[in-house]
This record gives structure tokens, C-alpha cells and sequence, in this order.
């Protein structure tokens, strides 16, 4: 009995806090906990996983304790009725440092679930402006901006499924970021490699859970990235694991099951002509990312070249013209990043055209060798 009138008191105490900062703190959109288990070796409970029978029970059953509370990503909660002290990590909270209100999503996972990181929002600082070139794809984002802004107002003719292609390097991911971050709104990054699992159904799982949080967190973005490691013609997807499930999956979900209304899809290849018709007719729209022009290279050199630690001595006029085929990562890392490792460990106080003819060198040399040939 003194435990339990410990634990009431220690409740009561916290809400009293709360409450002091409610006003001054955003309400929680959404949260992600994950089962830990005790801060004491305890006999009672060998597994972390709890499983939970009834969703919607489980978050009325979590709000009832954590009314009120702050949640920090990386953080814990603990169970005070049916087990506890039992300890939950914060996984996930959208926005960080917020408090748990009567409009919060509270989504439990498993610890197999979370080490995959597919549930995890991502964050960011870029912006559109960021972006140097691909004038054509950030307009066309424009109607992403709108309907995100007002899902309600578009009904049938949302934007749901885009494909983002083109030569990697160019931006398809760093668009997406800005996006969400512009709009503040939850961007869920998820690489199709990982929906490939060991055992049948670990993949479809996954895509099912990522919608299911992304459309309780709406409006949001969820971000595919390498869509052909799983989208391939259908003739070859029997050749990689559970292939055709997860594919069926993610089918289901971008049909809109559940509507998915303030939830958009955003999948990036390198090679359109190699997904599956099926799932490339899904998409709505299709937004091309291209190589940067010689001007819009010149702007990509100027901006790395500010941060760099040493002085580069070439012009990134110059730099341009001798560039002509590179990416912005490729500029970046291929040819300043490069150009600055050998100069420092040359000990040399800048960077000089030398540096920049090896680090050229050295990028067309990778560019023919033979694992090359077929990319």
C-alpha cells in the first residue's frame, strides 16, 4: 500500500509540474515507446516485447497515466498501474519536448521493430533554398507544399504518390528533408534495402506499421529511398527473399487502404525503367532531378567552398568547366573533400590545382573501373 500511495503522490507531483508548463509547451502530435523493462534485474519479466493485443485500448490505457506529461526523445516513461515501474523508451516524439495531450498518438514497438529505425521521424534544417538547381522539381513540389497545408480541401485529387528519379546525387533526398521541415510536418526516411528481412512477413510488417504512424501523425512524408531494391520487374523479385510480399505491401498502402488523407508517398530511384509497371503506375507524378548546368555548379562550389578549412586557389569558375557531368555530391565529396585530405596531409597550406587534378583523376579512374560498368 505505501508503494502505491508513493507512486500516486510521485503522479500527482508530476501532473502539478506539467501544468505549470502546459502553456508553454507544443502538445504532443504523436509518440513512439518502446519497451525496455525493469531498472532492476526482476525474475517476472524475461521479455521487453509486450505485446499489445488492442491498440486503440493501449493508448487510451497510456494516456490516462501520462496525461500531461513532457516527452523527450531518448527519454523514459514507466507504468504505474498494471506493471510498475515498468520503463518505456521515447522512441519518437513529434514535435521533441512536448507534452502528452488528449490528441496524442501513442504507438508501442517492439524491439525488433525499432532497431530498423523505420518508425524514427526524421529532422532537419534544410530548406528549399538550400537546393541549388532543379528549378522543375521544386515547383512541381508546390502542390505537395499545398495539399500538405490542407488535406481537407483536395479530397480525391490529392497528391499521394510521387516518384522522385534521377543520377544520384542530385537532391532527391535533400528536396524531401526540406519539404518536411519547411512545412513542419514528421518525414519518415526509410531505405527500401531494410524492408528485406530473414524472415516472411518481417518486410510487409514494417510498411504496414510506417503507414499506420505516418497517417496518425498526418500531414506527413514518408520517404522510400532506393525503391528499385525492392520494386524491380516481378521476374526478379522471387530471386530476394520476401520481395513480392513487401511489394504487395506497399502496394495496398499506396492504393489507399485507409484513404491516407494528409500522408504523401515519396519514393527515389536512380532507375526508372527498372521498377515493376505495377508499382510505377502508382505514382501520380514523377519529378526528374538532372546533373547541375555549368552556372548552378559554379553556385554549388561557391557555397561548399565557404566552409572548407583551407583556402582553394583554383577559381570555382575554373573548378566548373572541369566538372562537367558531377552531381553536387559528387563536386562535393569526389573532388573538394578529396582535394582537402591530400592537401592537409601534404601539409600544405591550401588547396591547389595539383590537388584538384588528383582528386579528378582519381574520380574518373573509379568512374571506369569495371564495378562501375553496369551502374
Amino acid at each position: 500500500m505505501k508503494f502505491n500511495n508513493k507512486t500516486q503522490d510521485s503522479q500527482s507531483t508530476n501532473n502539478k509540474v506539467i501544468n505549470v508548463k502546459f502553456d508553454s509547451k507544443k502538445e504532443a502530435k504523436a509518440i513512439v515507446l518502446q519497451g525496455i523493462g525493469y531498472p532492476f534485474n526482476f525474475p517476472l519479466m524475461e521479455s521487453h516485447n509486450l505485446e499489445v493485443s488492442d491498440k486503440n485500448l493501449f493508448e487510451c490505457y497510456a494516456k490516462e497515466q501520462w496525461l500531461g506529461l513532457e516527452v523527450v526523445e531518448g527519454s523514459y516513461l514507466f507504468d504505474q498501474k498494471i506493471i510498475p515501474d515498468y520503463g518505456f523508451k521515447v522512441i519518437t516524439a513529434h514535435p521533441n519536448n512536448s507534452i502528452i495531450s488528449e490528441n496524442t498518438s501513442i504507438v508501442l514497438i517492439s524491439e525488433e521493430t525499432s532497431s530498423k529505425n523505420e518508425l524514427e521521424a526524421i529532422t532537419t534544417d534544410l530548406e528549399i533554398k538550400d537546393i541549388i538547381g532543379q528549378d522543375q522539381a521544386k515547383n512541381k513540389c508546390k502542390i505537395i507544399m499545398r495539399y500538405l497545408e490542407s488535406p481537407e480541401k483536395f479530397g480525391k485529387w490529392a497528391p499521394r504518390n510521387i516518384l522522385f528519379y534521377g543520377v544520384p546525387g542530385t537532391g532527391k533526398t535533400m528536396l524531401a528533408k526540406s519539404l518536411a521541415n519547411e512545412l513542419n510536418v514528421p518525414l519518415y526516411l526509410i531505405k527500401a534495402t531494410t524492408l528485406i528481412g530473414d524472415h516472411v512477413g518481417e518486410g510487409a510488417s514494417q510498411i504496414h506499421n510506417l503507414f499506420e504512424l505516418a497517417l496518425k501523425t498526418q500531414p506527413s512524408v514518408i520517404f522510400i529511398d532506393e525503391i528499385d531494391a525492392i520494386a524491380l520487374h516481378r521476374k526478379f523479385q522471387y530471386l530476394r527473399g520476401d520481395v513480392s510480399e513487401v511489394v504487395n505491401a506497399l502496394l495496398t498502402e499506396m492504393d489507399g487502404i485507409h484513404e491516407n488523407e494528409g500522408v504523401v508517398t515519396i519514393a527515389a530511384t536512380n532507375n526508372p525503367e527498372q521498377l515493376d509497371y505495377a508499382v510505377r503506375s502508382r505514382f501520380e507524378d514523377e519529378f526528374e532531378f538532372t546533373l547541375p548546368n555549368e552556372k548552378e555548379r559554379i553556385a554549388i562550389l561557391d557555397k561548399y567552398i565557404k566552409t572548407l578549412p583551407l583556402t582553394v586557389e583554383p577559381t570555382s569558375k575554373k573548378l566548373a568547366k572541369l566538372t562537367k557531368g558531377m552531381s553536387g555530391r559528387d563536386l562535393k565529396e569526389k573532388i573538394l573533400k578529396s582535394s582537402l585530405h591530400n592537401a592537409i596531409s601534404n601539409d600544405d597550406d591550401v588547396i591547389s590545382m595539383e590537388h584538384i587534378n588528383l582528386a579528378l583523376n582519381k574520380s574518373k579512374s573509379e568512374n571506369q573501373s569495371p564495378k562501375n560498368m553496369f551502374v
